[in-house]
């Protein structure tokens, strides 16, 4: 028997599933698909799942190869919109009264934290392909949690402390970080909304610099140290199928100091992915804590 509700304004919010009928959810995943590619999606993919019970939440990679194990974003929205229809014609031919289909079959969500206008024309031109009415959101960042996954990973690393309330210290922690980000000029001015977070956080310096373009990174790291810093670290404003591990790897030398780890699949990821497709469909499941930042 279900647990009567509880009366009174401080009663628990009752959970939230997804409607019946809802578009899929369907995740695009940039970069050269691999199994690492597609673990970090599943992650992401499941948190979602976990926070809005009923999800059709689906992977479709930008660079996919239309096969079981890494298909392509144009295959995905086209196999969601046939299943849609098979559903209301099975229900149709078992006597059952159904409304037919309207509105769109999936909501696209970028995996990127921030923008990368290469990345978008690309997401856009496969939707098109597809010929599937699909709608398609904005990127993750930049927003609160993005910069206390930051925070995390340069924790994770030994590169800042975990937490300001306690008084401790880490030797090798970072007195100026370099965040780097993918996209260009508008990737940079994004992340550095995030940065301005982190540096809240961290109460070090934080300066966006773009991995894309030659010499950003190390004029970055110049101007920290001119600045005061002498102990840097480049924080990957990335989540991590966008760019090469080596390209990070060549930005830390250019710098001279040591990195964290991409974002990858942190909770706040597939909470970010699931408010925009939630967004998109108006409506409201228990906010993630943090307001988005515009």
């Amino acid at each position: 028997m279900p647990r009567p509700r509880q009366p009174g304004r401080h009663r628990r919010p009752e959970p939230l599933v997804a409607p019946e009928g809802a578009p899929a959810l369907v995740l695009a995943v940039p970069g050269t698909p691999s199994s690492a590619t597609r673990s970090l999606a599943d992650e992401v993919i499941s948190i979602a799942r976990s926070e809005l019970p009923g999800l059709d939440a689906r992977i479709g990679h930008l660079d996919g190869d239309d096969g079981a194990e890494f298909p392509s974003l144009t295959s995905v929205l086209v196999q969601a919109a046939e299943e849609r229809t098979a559903r209301f014609e099975q229900a149709r031919a078992a006597g059952l009264e159904v409304k037919e289909p309207e509105g769109p079959v999936a909501v696209v969500v970028p995996l990127l934290a921030g923008p990368d206008n290469a990345l978008l024309r690309r997401i856009r031109q496969a939707v098109m392909d597809s010929k599937i009415a699909a709608e398609l959101t904005d990127v993750l960042g930049p927003h609160p949690l993005l910069a206390e996954a930051l925070h995390v990973r340069l924790s994770e690393a030994g590169l800042a402390r975990a937490d300001r309330a306690r008084l401790f210290t880490v030797a090798t922690a970072a007195d100026g970080i370099i965040l780097a980000s993918v996209g260009g000029d508008e990737a940079v001015q994004a992340a550095g909304i995030t940065g301005m977070l982190l540096a809240a956080r961290l109460a070090v310096p934080v300066i966006a610099a773009a991995l894309d373009e030659e010499g950003s990174i190390a004029s970055v790291a110049e101007q920290l140290r001119s600045s005061g810093s002498q102990q840097l670290a480049l924080a990957p404003y990335l989540i991590g199928p966008e760019i090469e591990a080596s390209v990070l790897e060549e930005a830390a030398k250019e710098a001279g100091c040591a990195t964290a780890e991409p974002l990858g699949p942190y909770p706040a990821i597939g909470k970010l992915a699931l408010a925009k497709y939630t967004t998109a469909l108006g409506i409201s499941p228990q906010q993630a804590q943090g307001a988005p930042v515009r």
